[in-house]
């Protein structure tokens, strides 16, 4: 695959390392991620304790801190208090606040929200602005708005800009299709040449995927998240990466045809995934038929367990997220999820399925680009 699409794919340290011979600069970037992954994974620490965690000498350790310190990623908390025989360390930790991270949700119909995170991916401040129906370039004026209100409301230096859209996007942050924008809008371009800081602008279910990996489930667990809000589409990342496709729109199942006599889709045809189980079709019809409210849960989630069983099966994967309206994804829906997934799939690869849901939140999208901007600019996952 082209660098580009390495550069915009990866997460974690990986997204540093290059594909050519290693050279010392290489090498230092590689473990000075390696040092800030180790704090943002295990905590305050002694220069000794990194030393054992990294598998990095203890004089490569010393001088890595002293540079990270001089560019206030780290700072020293002061001595260990233990009951150690000797002289007690002095531990030292992640400066959450060394940078701070601007980033933004478009998947809302009505208003995109903006927040300023920390390195931990803890919202500092937020605002939002009305969409009031632009697309396109209209649409780039208002999330610049919102990008500048942003950048008022702290006085740290800033990391980047994350984006998550609905829609399809290209490894250059290009907009190639989506309800929200438009089509064929080079919005991390024109945000990069604006504001003169790293852009990076990517689907808004990858990004909310990104954020449970970083922040919800055990490190280094594949995972995918179903989003059911605004549509319904897939994050996934395999092996600490985002899996994006080969043109862009892997995850893009909301369109998939159920049944073919079915409702008509805004796509121009019918029956197809959303119209079956997207959050505004289901509470349609719970308000049609609110005695069968149960019933309605659990044939959507069933079918939804139906099209993941072959993704399950497919890939192995253990983890899954389903994000949306509490009182629509929690109980009977879920359950169905679950008990349709497994009992289509071999006993060695559905019997230690996780299936949770979570409720449809801003900050998970805004949390996972932090996470995103972490792994593209500092090398931490």
């Amino acid at each position: 695959m082209p660098n580009e699409t390495d550069a915009q794919t990866a997460f974690g340290a990986q997204l540093r390392r290059s594909r050519t011979k290693a050279l010392p600069q290489h090498s230092r970037a590689h473990n000075r991620s390696l040092i800030l992954q180790t704090l943002f994974t295990d905590g305050a620490m002694s220069r000794a304790d990194l030393s054992r965690q990294s598998g990095l000498t203890r004089p490569t350790v010393s001088g890595l801190v002293a540079e990270l310190e001089a560019d206030a990623l780290v700072t020293e908390l002061g001595p260990r208090e233990d009951l150690r025989v000797g002289k007690p360390a002095t531990l030292i930790n992640l400066n959450v606040d060394a940078f701070h991270i601007v980033v933004v949700d478009l998947s809302l119909p009505d208003h995109f929200v903006g927040a300023v995170t920390n390195l931990r991916g803890d919202v500092v401040n937020s605002a939002k602005i009305e969409v009031d129906g632009a697309t396109g370039e209209q649409a780039v004026v208002r999330i610049i708005r919102l990008v500048e209100r942003l950048t008022t409301m702290t006085s740290r230096r800033l990391l980047g800009i994350a984006v998550g859209c609905p829609g399809v996007i290209d490894a250059a942050g290009t907009v190639l299709h989506s309800v929200a924008l438009g089509a064929d809008l080079p919005l991390q371009a024109q945000l990069t040449e604006h504001f003169r800081l790293p852009v990076h602008v990517l689907n808004d279910a990858n990004t909310a995927a990104l954020g449970v990996h970083a922040f919800e489930v055990e490190p280094g667990n594949d995972l995918l998240v179903v989003a059911l809000e605004h549509g319904v589409g897939t994050g996934m990342v395999l092996g600490g990466r985002l899996v994006l496709g080969e043109r862009f729109a892997a995850g893009e199942i909301g369109h998939l045809t159920i049944d073919e006599d079915g409702e008509p889709c805004l796509c121009g045809r019918r029956g197809c995934l959303e119209v079956i189980i997207g959050a505004e079709h289901l509470t349609r019809r719970i308000a049609a038929s609110p005695d069968g409210r149960d019933e309605v849960l659990r044939s959507a989630g069933s079918t939804l367990g139906g099209v993941l069983a072959p993704i399950i099966s497919a890939v192995n994967i253990t983890e899954i997220v389903v994000t949306g309206p509490a009182d629509l994804v929690a109980g009977p829906f879920i359950q169905a999820v679950r008990a349709t997934a497994t009992a289509r799939t071999l006993a060695s690869v559905g019997n230690d399925l996780a299936v949770t849901a979570t409720s449809t939140n801003s900050d998970l999208i805004l949390r996972g680009g932090a996470a995103f901007l972490l792994a593209a600019e500092l090398g931490v996952s």
